[in-house]
């Protein structure tokens, strides 16, 4: 794989090659992967169509809604670093300077409830997407420019959480047993797709992403145990953490 790092800001195709900044674009977004709670979202928030993020897949909308004074964007991600990674440039060439973002992420620490919410601080970085973007390295640092808000706003709002390591991978059918304890004696106690990518692009474009999880299936057992991986379990729970999250988009878009 090729590792050397570049830090110019200019590549060949860019964001904002595709995209034209708007001036009347929401300074913060809120963005999920299931496509339920996006569903839920639209309904609660009576949002508006606001743009779209043009795919081959077909064209993804982005909503738009009003929260006290606030506009705040809605999307929903694609799945996985390079897809999740390429939308958030496209949405901050758009105008958007901050992104709060949410998702399952699995549990290699079975004393880890279901639907738990984490605040990680520590990704390794098991995917390709972060070497385009930071300096090779095996971790990076996760919510460096919003950790300490986010702890604040999950304790004002008496939110239980704990902190934790993540393990972001390519590999979802590639997460063998070996592996799975290899990351558990180094002190990591979840495993998602997307993390220590998001982050690294947060730090090279200089914007806000705020990442959060809730948990879902448990690696920690000699068999798979799914719990609420699928998007119908504990859907009254998710969508309280759909909540939360568009009340996390207002203190940063108070800042």
């Amino acid at each position: 794989m090729y590792t050397r790092f570049e830090d110019t800001q200019e590549a060949v195709i860019n964001p904002w090659d595709i995209v034209k900044r708007r001036a009347d674009c929401p300074k913060v977004a809120v963005t999920c992967f299931a496509h339920n709670l996006i569903a839920y979202a639209i309904e609660k928030y009576q949002v508006q169509v606001y743009d779209y993020l043009h795919t081959t897949n077909g064209d993804k909308p982005i909503y738009v809604c009003k929260i006290e004074s606030h506009r705040i964007a809605l999307f929903m991600s694609g799945t996985g670093a390079s897809a999740a990674v390429n939308e958030y440039e496209e949405l901050f060439a758009l105008g958007i300077e901050s992104i709060v973002v949410f998702g399952t992420c699995g549990v290699l620490d079975s004393s880890i409830k279901d639907c738990a919410i984490l605040l990680p601080t520590l990704a390794y970085r098991d995917e390709g997407t972060s070497f385009h973007y930071a300096q090779a390295s095996q971790t990076i640092a996760v919510n460096v420019n919003t950790h300490t808000q986010m702890k604040q706003f999950f304790q004002t709002h008496a939110i239980a959480y704990r902190e934790a390591k993540i393990w972001t991978t390519d590999g979802f059918y590639r997460e063998t047993r070996n592996k799975v304890e290899r990351m558990k004696a180094a002190g990591y106690t979840c495993v998602d797709m997307e993390c220590s990518a998001l982050a690294a692009l947060a730090q090279f474009r200089r914007k806000r992403i705020a990442q959060f999880f809730y948990t879902a299936d448990n690696l920690d057992q000699k068999q798979w145990d799914k719990r609420s991986l699928g998007n119908a379990e504990n859907i009254e729970v998710k969508k309280n953490i759909v909540d939360i999250a568009m009340q996390l988009s207002l203190q940063l878009a108070s800042e």
